[in-house]
């Protein structure tokens, strides 16, 4: 009720619930094809990259010159195509409909994981409800919702690919991945989770679900390279040498709270970058082999430490976006730590991001 109530605020007569992706102020750049359609404008500092990929729905299928010209990295937007599709399928190819609904899908999809994660975490004790809650109500989920991003649907076609993992469906959740890495190559990480072959029969469903898993996506880049030619790894998310990343921000976060002058500044950056932390070292400690969930954090939790120190930064909101299976790998396994004075510490340090709630949903433009 909550969620849906802070969700509704963003709603405007006139434009929608385009207040949900961030436009900026229109320009010279935007297409004429969005500046035909009424959507709620930011002030160029509230824009987000939402933006992108709802103009992408209005073109799912890279005809219109226009809407490369209306943003930056057209080629990687267009990489990321899948939830420009679900919405252009879901507003019946209506260009007003369609904004609408590329803003709803992480509302919905929001609403499916709540039910959904009650198969790994059920709220009917107080341990329960507030794993649940920090799962739903964490920094990166409500970020996605906020500004109408990849991440949220992301996730739900994770929790789906690893439900079928532990249902030893292999290829249904290699098909999961498969079609979730049209909507951020990331996602196709979450193939780890397919279930632990032991018998040759086995070894042939892991390998075919292997390349089931990658043929979406090299099917649509060679749709791109008809289009972009040599430019289609433009705007691919870079990595750098083991931690420095997390390191350089960690000295960051740490200058800014000795500083007397901005401390209240760096607590929220500094919760969030604590929280991450926290959660890939339970899960490192915690080396569940045959948990898929163990298996999904365990890759992300590695990548956290290889991946640039801008995506790394709290101040972007990325790392707890990009974060998220880790997030939700962390607090459904610790749904299972039966002892409460190990229970407790864990769930207060990995779950600090809570503190900013407030700070990402409470945003009224208007």
């Amino acid at each position: 009720m909550l969620f849906v109530a802070a969700v509704a605020r963003f709603y405007h007569r006139d434009t929608g619930f385009t207040a949900l992706i961030g436009f900026p102020p229109a320009g010279d750049s935007e297409p004429p094809v969005l500046r035909s359609l009424p959507h709620y404008q930011y002030p160029i500092f509230a824009s987000y990259d939402g933006q992108f990929y709802a103009q992408r729905a209005l073109d799912p299928l890279l005809r219109d010159p226009t809407v490369d010209r209306g943003m930056d990295l057209a080629p990687f937007r267009a990489r990321r195509i899948l939830f420009s599709w679900t919405a252009y399928v879901l507003g019946l190819g209506r260009p007003a409909w369609i904004l609408d609904a590329y803003a709803l899908q992480n509302v919905v999809c929001w609403l499916v994981i709540a039910v959904l994660i009650t198969r790994w975490i059920s709220p009917v004790s107080w341990r329960g409800l507030l794993l649940w809650t920090a799962c739903l109500f964490s920094h990166g989920l409500l970020w996605s919702v906020r500004f109408a991003l990849l991440d949220g649907p992301s996730l739900l076609l994770t929790m789906c690919a690893v439900a079928a993992a532990e249902q030893e469906r292999a290829l249904g959740s290699a098909l999961i991945v498969g079609v979730n890495a049209l909507g951020r190559e990331t996602n196709l990480l979450v193939a780890v989770a397919q279930p632990v072959p032991r018998t040759r029969a086995a070894w042939i469903r892991f390998a075919a679900g292997l390349l089931l898993a990658v043929v979406p996506s090299l099917i649509w880049m060679d749709y791109l390279r008809s289009i972009y030619r040599s430019t289609t790894l433009a705007g691919t998310d870079s990595f750098v040498f083991f931690g420095s990343g997390l390191a350089q921000n960690c000295r960051i976060v740490l200058a800014g709270l000795s500083s007397s002058r901005h401390v209240l500044q760096s607590l929220f950056p500094a919760c969030i970058l604590l929280s991450i932390v926290v959660q890939a070292a339970f899960i490192f400690f915690r080396r569940e082999y045959l948990a898929p969930w163990w298996r999904v954090a365990c890759v992300y939790g590695i990548m956290l430490l290889f991946l640039d120190p801008v995506l790394v930064a709290p101040s972007t909101a990325a790392i707890t976006r990009v974060m998220l299976p880790l997030t939700f790998g962390f607090n459904i396994l610790l749904a299972r730590e039966p002892r409460a004075r190990h229970f407790w510490p864990w769930f207060a340090l990995g779950n600090l991001h809570l503190v900013t709630v407030y700070q990402v949903m409470p945003i009224v433009p208007f």
